[in-house]
């Protein structure tokens, strides 16, 4: 840490179209916290997209969509570094010495992965169930101080504090425990058809799903179709969980929070509420829509960008990897 500043890594996976929910829970944290780091380190993770059955050239595409997203909602690489995961091997490199202090309990609890394996645990990839141990060695090998992720990963945080914990027991004091970072507001975005599940491209609806690259047409129309309830009454509530999902959003578009919404909403109907909402949701997302136009096609740039950042990233995590290497009687 430098100047007070915290060393803050956060990743972000290139598999399926980005939706609202991780241009809020995750994106817009990048952006905010590059001038707060030092260094903010981000990555797109396309190790961890081995877990699951995927094309190889889908798989690069994927990784210059997500980039590009990035840069198009303000990531600046001149002030943050931003790089491509599997360029810097010591992410695997680091996995495979955190194996020595993970146990396989700790990874059978993570609810994530009975969540996506469901009844066919058993056929499932030994990448998808040890995905947890490379998402502590992505933020480990750079001794990471804060981790902006979404509420979803709240569980895989505390697992790499717990790992970190262990190796400084066993090994010496050489990794720093992590802290975990949510949003204020909008911490888990849900579905806007099916409000009790968070908003996904792989397990939720497409009607219910706002992808940052929608035009304003496809936004209005999801917004104004997101399920609410039988009242009229625009306040949040564990019982009015479409309402409250639509309150947070408009809430993070216009940087405000729940109350300053539901005082300007009292005694309004839905139907005007959605209208504000699609609003605040078309003003949000339309300049990464049209820098993202523009960025995308020079893919030349992209990789470009991508490897200058890789080669910043290596230099902090081989530091970190040589004194494991060391502390646990390697060379």
């Amino acid at each position: 840490m430098a100047d007070g500043k915290p060393i803050i890594f956060s990743g972000i996976q290139p598999t399926g179209a980005k939706h609202l929910g991780n241009f809020i829970g995750a994106i817009r944290q990048y952006v905010t916290g590059q001038d707060r780091g030092d260094p903010a380190i981000f990555c797109v993770v396309d190790l961890h997209s081995i877990s699951v059955p995927y094309d190889p050239e889908d798989l690069r595409e994927r990784v210059l969509d997500t980039a590009a997203i990035l840069l198009a909602a303000g990531l600046d690489p001149e002030r943050c570094i931003f790089f491509r995961q599997a360029d810097v091997r010591e992410h695997t490199e680091m996995t495979w010495y955190l194996s020595a202090v993970t146990s396989h309990g700790d990874l059978d609890r993570m609810t994530q992965f009975k969540e996506k394996t469901g009844s066919a645990r058993e056929l499932a990839s030994s990448a998808l169930f040890y995905y947890p141990v490379l998402m502590a060695a992505d933020v480990l090998v750079y001794r990471g101080q804060e981790v902006p992720v979404g509420e979803d990963q709240r569980q895989h945080v505390e697992l790499m504090r717990e790992i970190a914990r262990r190796f400084n027991a066993r090994f010496g004091e050489t990794l720093v425990v992590p802290e975990l970072v949510l949003p204020k507001v909008g911490a888990r975005i849900m579905d806007l058809q099916e409000p009790e599940r968070k908003m996904s491209t792989t397990g939720g609806t497409p009607q219910g799903t706002v992808l940052v690259l929608d035009d304003e047409k496809a936004i209005r129309k999801k917004v104004g179709s997101a399920v609410t309830d039988s009242g009229r009454e625009v306040r949040a509530a564990p019982d009015k969980p479409g309402v409250t999902n639509l309150i947070d959003i408009l809430a993070v578009a216009r940087g405000t929070g729940r109350e300053e919404i539901e005082r300007e909403f009292d005694g309004v109907g839905y139907g005007d509420f959605k209208a504000a909402v699609a609003d605040g949701v078309v003003e949000l997302l339309a300049p990464v829509r049209e820098r993202y136009e523009e960025i995308r096609p020079d893919e030349a740039a992209l990789e470009a960008t991508l490897a200058a950042g890789a080669e910043k990233a290596r230099a902090i995590a081989s530091v970190t990897v040589a004194d494991v290497r060391e502390r646990m009687g390697f060379g």
